[in-house]
């Protein structure tokens, strides 16, 4: 659904624009956006948004590792919906997590887009490119089989 890697600044009003391709996929429709992984921020379209809403649902609340992602994934949850021109307002709480001031990635991850600082980006693909072929080879593979 969502792929690519697009770059933008914030206006001044905090909103960031949705790249094109994406604003097909998310006309006229309900977007909640938080806090992610890796300080950067999720944005689902509703759909996708109550999947991932059930799998936390279904996580046993007795336990303290659920209980603590689940009120920080949804206690910064907003929703939003795309103006006319494919801007969203980004609360500041959120952007303030993901150290967004102005320059940012947005990158589609198949059922999300991914929110990121510029400078976060960079540092996680720096980090994580020298790894990539190891990891590849665990998922696609088993557990590092050859």
């Amino acid at each position: 659904m969502f792929y690519g890697e697009y770059r933008y600044k914030l206006d001044e009003k905090g909103r960031l624009v949705i790249p094109a391709r994406f604003r097909k996929i998310l006309k006229k429709r309900h977007l909640i956006i938080t806090r992610g992984l890796e300080k950067c921020l999720f944005l689902f379209v509703e759909d996708d948004w109550k999947k991932q809403e059930k799998k936390l649902r279904d996580l046993p609340f007795t336990k303290g590792n659920p209980r603590a992602f689940s009120r920080l994934f949804f206690s910064g949850a907003s929703f939003c919906i795309a103006d006319g021109q494919g801007r969203i307002t980004v609360p500041l709480p959120l952007l303030d997590f993901a150290g967004i001031k102005e320059k940012i990635v947005l990158i589609g991850v198949s059922d999300r887009i991914e929110i990121w600082s510029e400078k976060n980006w960079q540092d996680y693909l720096k980090s994580s490119l020298s790894s990539f072929e190891e990891i590849a080879e665990e998922l696609v593979n088993g557990k590092g089989e050859k």
